[in-house]
């Protein structure tokens, strides 16, 4: 039989529009059993499966407490540690196992072994008491994708500190302003780190963070190499030296409440200043752990990669506390994807036999940008495949299921965020067809809703745009804004609460994006709220019309921005990367136009399409489609410091007012 190409391929997709998980699979997932939806559903007693995956110190006298909304809590007078739950208790089995399993930019590998691993973090926690870390001080920690990272959150863990990591790509404006959000008197740094195959040297952002901080905190810094590179301040505490100091040392864990701060993580919002979410110790421990087994299928003999940074959430919970809860072994890699050549993530996937892979949208349209030639080059054989971070729409997913799946993985899209630590939106894999471009059905005991803009619920599977808010509570959402109970009730809250309620039913949470539940019962997520736009009076996700740009083969990659008009309220511009080898003409610019009007209406029709050479993305490869509207509608460019290449918006700009 001939191969099947894409368009044959997309078809297919057209005329089944679901694909059912292969037996092999489904015969040996974690989740088999359709029981699951009841048992966890009912709450918030069901919880109690998830929280029986770890160990506890002293087992909870009340799984929820309600009695002051929206500050719920978990597993109530339950007492454990983190470190222990991702790093002792797995000794007695699989102590010469390997846990970390990191690949470095010049070739470097470390294998760190669970023994290994409580080796370091104990020594690393022993290092940080001898320095004056004691019990609830916020330790920062700016470290990019090297062992260093997970041993040093597991050693606060372990001593009862938490940590708040900020993303190693971040300015030292937001390093500083993390530090002082968080009283932090606590730094840990590094000298520096490659970033395709070149030395950076880290260490001059927190030189120059120091001087924009309120506070004078105590910086410690590892280095990357035997000894320091580069000018480093005598005022800084090397943690190798340290080390030495401490040597075979053991510190007990600290048995924790359930409820106390295992750590901070910042969300970058697009105005104000960053919001520390902050994260309970039990209830998200065990729901990392529990999304991890069911959703992720993560047992403990897989080699499991989690292609993320550890700087965002996705790395927190599914690179370090999930996986490493389950004991399972967890790949690290320093560098880019590209780096030293367009095949390197399929050539560790082979090196290592990777059996479960995860990665975002952004990274499988760029790999569908470089061309399938490349992963077929390696020979890697996933059982399941995840992606995280935003919508996956339709024809990256079937390029992912042909050409990284072998159409033989299971493909398990997520919805989820920084606040909710761990899946919300999403399908158990063995037990719900795939359906591109949709996130799934809610996960096991989480009850999502749509209410429009008065707060009235729409009918459930009615097809109809709305905002997506979650009824009940979940033991890994947040407790609060670090420091600003009133911003967490505003922000989370207060649009679609009854706020002066003292019963916690009245409370819902807000999750600031916009979704369809189809009839289905499965949920697309349309973006975040603020990429909803008004087309004479039709309501557009930004995601609903890229998928449709995207239907043109020529496109790698498309943003959408809202332009305001007087006539229709706004109007899509449309921000196009084509495909290598592929030159911008009228031509292409037809085509999508006629994609726009084929899969959505002519009412949504781009009022112009732009092409560029890249669009502006964060650091962790999301598009910062608010920019792009600064663009559209002749305004100044918010900040750009959070971005991977900051001259690409400007760039940009310049290009359209000279057209």
């Amino acid at each position: 039989m001939a191969e099947e190409t894409d368009v044959e391929l997309e078809a297919r997709l057209t005329e089944q529009d679901y694909f059912r998980p292969p037996a092999k699979f489904v015969g040996q997932a974690n989740a088999s059993d359709p029981a699951i939806y009841d048992e966890v559903g009912e709450f918030p007693e069901g919880f109690e499966r998830y929280a029986e995956l770890l160990d506890w110190d002293e087992r909870w006298d009340e799984v929820f407490d309600g009695s002051n909304p929206p500050f719920f809590e978990w597993f109530v007078d339950g007492k454990l540690n983190a470190s222990y739950n991702c790093v002792d208790r797995h000794l007695d089995e699989r102590k010469n196992q390997t846990a970390l399993l990191w690949e470095g930019s010049e070739g470097e590998q470390e294998n760190i072994t669970y023994q290994d691993l409580y080796r370091e973090v104990n020594e690393m926690a022993a290092a940080l008491r001898a320095q004056g870390v004691e019990e609830d001080d916020v330790v920062t920690i700016h470290l990019p994708m090297v062992p260093a990272l997970p041993i040093t959150m597991l050693a606060c863990a372990r001593i009862g500190a938490p940590h708040s990591v900020v993303f190693a790509g971040f300015s030292a404006q937001a390093l500083a302003e993390r530090v002082d959000s968080a009283d932090s008197d606590y730094v840990v740094t590094i000298d520096g780190y490659y970033r395709r195959g070149e030395f950076l040297e880290h260490i001059e952002k927190t030189d120059e963070a120091l001087d924009q901080m309120d506070r004078d905190p105590q910086v410690l810094y590892w280095t990357r190499h035997d000894e320091p590179t580069g000018d480093v301040s005598d005022d800084y505490t090397n943690v190798e030296y340290l080390l030495e100091d401490h040597r075979r040392e053991r510190v007990k864990p600290v048995s924790r409440d359930a409820e106390d701060p295992l750590f901070l993580m910042y969300t970058s919002g697009t105005t104000g200043k960053p919001k520390g979410c902050q994260h309970r110790t039990g209830g998200y421990l065990a729901y990392a752990a529990a999304t991890s087994k069911y959703v992720l299928d993560i047992k403990p003999e897989d080699t499991y990669w989690c292609a993320a940074d550890i700087g965002w959430i996705t790395g927190h919970s599914y690179i370090v506390y999930g996986p490493l809860a389950l004991g399972t072994t967890s790949v690290m890699y320093e560098d880019t994807p590209d780096y030293p050549h367009k095949g390197r993530i399929w050539e560790i996937a082979e090196k290592y036999d990777v059996d479960i892979f995860h990665t975002s949208p952004t990274a499988v349209r760029m790999f569908m940008k470089w061309g399938e030639q490349y992963p077929e080059e390696y020979d890697f054989d996933f059982r399941h495949m995840t992606t995280v971070g935003e919508p996956i729409q339709p024809e990256a997913w079937l390029w992912y299921y042909k050409h990284i799946g072998d159409e033989d993985a299971v493909i398990v899209d997520t919805w989820w965020q920084t606040e909710t630590g761990g899946h919300l939106i999403t399908n158990l894999p063995a037990l719900e067809d795939m359906k591109p471009g949709s996130a799934g059905k809610a996960a096991p005991g989480i009850e999502p809703a749509l209410v429009d803009d008065r707060g009235e619920e729409l009918e459930p599977a009615s097809g109809k745009a709305g905002n997506l808010i979650i009824k009940n509570p979940w033991p890994s959402m947040l407790q609060t804004v670090y420091g600003n109970d009133e911003r967490f009730i505003s922000t989370y809250w207060a649009d679609f609460s009854d706020t002066d309620s003292d019963d916690w039913r009245d409370w819902n949470y807000k999750a600031g994006d916009g979704a369809v539940q189809a009839k289905d019962g499965y949920w697309r997520i349309l973006g975040r709220l603020d990429d909803v736009m008004n087309v004479a009076g039709h309501r557009l996700g930004t995601m609903e019309l890229e998928s449709a740009v995207s239907e043109v083969e020529k496109v790698a990659e498309a943003a959408v921005a809202a332009r305001e008009d007087a006539e229709k309220g706004e109007v899509p511009d449309v921000y196009v990367v084509l495909r290598e080898g592929i030159e911008p003409s009228d031509a292409v610019k037809q085509e999508i136009v006629e994609a726009v009007e084929r899969e959505i209406g002519k009412f949504a029709r781009p009022s112009n399409v732009i092409f560029v050479d890249d669009l502006p993305k964060t650091r962790s490869g999301k598009i910062m489609r608010r920019l792009l509207e600064n663009i559209s509608n002749g305004e100044e460019l918010g900040n750009t410091t959070t971005l991977r290449d900051p001259s690409v918006p400007e760039r940009i700009r310049e290009q359209v007012q000279s057209d």
